[in-house]
């Protein structure tokens, strides 16, 4: 048929067309009348009734709204002969612009897929959802049940099971979410005022009441729970430690809880009103819909107020803690360990390295440098031309190359990555059976020092084990103190650095010294990879090779125009290092270049105080079984 219509001319196609679509005669058709749907007013059908309610703060005042909501629709359903109420589901307390916490909405929907409810009332759109999402995707998931769910919203007089509800419905759903946006704003600005003026919002602490005016003052016996929990930290006991301590003596949280947590101890230890401050807007909400809090770095404004109130422990004190806290995880005891720098010797202006402590800063380390009594111009690097002597071959303009570029079994190196050092086995047999070290490093000169100490020295490092009889590498873990040594020689994270050392001897003194400009990099494949040229951060070194492997070798681009020092010049620094060895006393053990910045209360104090107060508290404790 189809070939024969297209050899008729188009006129005679649309003559057909029109004959075909004029239809028959409607008696010869059995019309198949489809099920009427129910409408909102139809009461010629008992509908299942579910109510919903919800008032957004728990605020006592509240009550009686939510009160008011329950009586209003069981007198309404009840007017209704063709309504049976099946529940009233009621969230108290909760925002309706999430439905992480709405208990009673959830189970409202999981009775409507179980089949119980044939309509929801609820008051408005605001009531229902103050999410777009949330509202407009539930009321879709529950028109497709089968049958389906309808919710009828009183204010707007809207029923979603009519064919026209849905524009409508999107709209004053964007318009209650809009709303909540609003109030959010305002409260967010309103917020920033009080901050700003210095009215911050302290809420009761253990430790802490607050009197008619909000301020918060001194309950002097939980205080007592209090100063034990930091005298204790202070002396070392860890938070699992005095969280059984707690638990023990019956001591009371803010909460009237008398079983401890060591997360509940670590709150106290480090809420800074406990000294007196007050350091507003520690967190913020980004999202008004989901109310999930974030970690304030730097995102918001934040303020701090210092002696806004009495403290119960000391500034210091509490300052002791936190550093011990942030430091706990690298296996640091100490609570504020000085920066020690060599003052005189070869190694003078060389500052050891506190693998362990996280504390120090590029500019700690400058510091304690520049400290010690050293002649500055032996920092600068020798570029003085040289000539041969009479009768030699002139050998100006040749140079000595890196030693980088030669192969060796034996090469006596260490590789530093931004969470570990690790030395070859050539250098650890430089130290005959030693097994600790202290590194230091000259961060004017670039250069890494090692020598051999004892085990209990304070900054010893173990850098070598036995296994089957023989000292292999170890290696030395520093995720504390290298992501500042990487910053303080401007290294990049993603790479790994290995650098040549030289040793020098003097009677029973070994110092390995390791150049930290001169530099083999070892580069990840995926960092050279991307745009599909050498990454920016490592725009200070060429690949080597452009192989297949995972690590790609790369020197300081400088390297590029040259093998290596100049002959002269090389021989000058070598000889000039020897000779200051040699004039060297014997290397001096370094010392701490500045006092620490706080007063910690010392231990004898903190032992007396923590068995005067543990006593008193068992003590009150019987006193209390009586």
């Amino acid at each position: 048929m189809k070939e024969t219509e297209e050899r008729l001319s188009s006129q005679e196609r649309k003559i057909r067309i029109r004959e075909r679509y004029k239809g028959i005669d409607e008696e010869l058709l059995d019309v198949i009348p489809a099920i009427k749907q129910d409408g909102f007013y139809d009461e010629d059908k008992i509908k299942r009734v579910g109510v919903y309610a919800r008032v957004s703060t728990d605020d006592p005042r509240q009550t009686s709204s939510y009160e008011l909501q329950k009586n209003y629709y069981n007198d309404l359903v009840s007017r209704r002969p063709d309504w049976d109420l099946v529940d009233i589901y009621a969230d108290e307390g909760i925002s309706g612009t999430s439905l992480a916490h709405r208990d009673e909405f959830k189970r409202m929907i999981a009775d409507c897929e179980a089949g119980k409810l044939d309509l929801i009332v609820t008051k408005s759109i605001s009531r229902f959802a103050r999410n777009l999402m949330d509202c407009v995707g539930y009321i879709r998931k529950l028109r497709a049940l089968a049958p389906p769910v309808g919710v009828f919203f009183e204010t707007e007089h809207l029923y979603t099971l009519d064919a026209n509800s849905e524009m409508t419905l999107s709209l004053m759903a964007t318009l209650a979410q809009e709303e909540s946006h609003t109030k959010s704003e305002i409260m967010n600005a309103s917020i920033e005022m009080r901050f700003k003026r210095g009215i911050f919002l302290t809420p009761v602490l253990l430790g802490y009441d607050q009197d008619s005016d909000g301020n918060l003052v001194i309950n002097e016996e939980e205080a007592k729970t209090v100063r034990l929990i930091f005298f204790l930290y202070l002396y070392g006991y860890t938070t699992k430690e005095i969280a059984d301590t707690m638990t023990e003596l019956g001591r009371s949280t803010k909460r009237g809880n008398i079983v401890w947590s060591p997360g509940s101890i670590l709150e106290i230890l480090q809420n800074e009103r406990h000294c007196g401050d007050v350091l507003a807007r520690k967190t913020f909400t980004p999202d008004y819909l989901t109310h999930k809090s974030k970690k304030n770095r730097h995102d918001r404004n934040q303020y701090r107020m210092k002696d806004h109130h009495e403290s119960i422990v000391s500034r210091d004190d509490f300052i002791a803690v936190q550093r011990l806290i942030s430091n706990a995880k690298y296996g640091n005891k100490s609570i504020l360990p000085a920066l020690h720098v060599v003052n005189d010797g070869l190694l003078s202006g060389f500052v050891s390295i506190n693998p362990r402590w996280a504390g120090f800063k590029v500019e700690d380390y400058y510091d304690a440098c520049y400290s010690a009594d050293y002649d500055n111009d032996s920092l600068e690097i020798f570029h003085e031309e040289h000539a041969a002597n009479e009768g030699d071959f002139d050998l100006r303009g040749y140079e000595i190359a890196h030693g980088q570029f030669f192969e060796a079994t034996d090469r006596c190196c260490v590789t530093i990555a931004h969470n570990g050092i690790t030395f070859s086995q050539a250098a650890i047999r430089r130290f005959v059976d030693t097994m600790t070290v202290e590194l230091l490093i000259h961060p004017v000169r670039k250069l890494l020092a090692v020598r051999a100490v004892s085990a209990d020295a304070v900054n010893a490092v173990a850098w070598a084990k036995k296994s089957n009889g023989k000292i292999i590498p170890r290696k030395i873990s520093g995720t504390a103190c290298l992501p500042t040594i990487f910053k303080l020689l401007n290294w990049q994270k993603e790479c790994r650095y290995r650098l040549l050392g030289s040793l020098y001897r003097k009677d029973n003194s070994s110092i390995l010294l390791f150049d930290m400009k001169e530099i083999e990099v070892l580069i990840p494949q995926h960092v050279i990879d991307q745009s599909g040229a050498q990454a920016e951060d490592t725009s200070d070194v060429t690949p080597f090779k452009d192989g297949s492997s995972k690590q790609i070798l790369a020197y300081p681009n400088e390297w590029g125009d040259r093998f290596g020092n100049s002959f002269y010049s090389q021989e000058y620094d070598t000889r000039k290092g020897k000779d200051d060895f040699e004039k060297m006393p014997e290397v001096p053990a370094s010392a701490p270049y500045k006092e620490p910045d706080i007063k910690v209360t010392d231990q004898a104090t903190l032992r007396s105080e923590i068995e005067t107060m543990i006593a008193a508290m068992k003590e009150d404790a019987a006193y209390d079984r009586i």
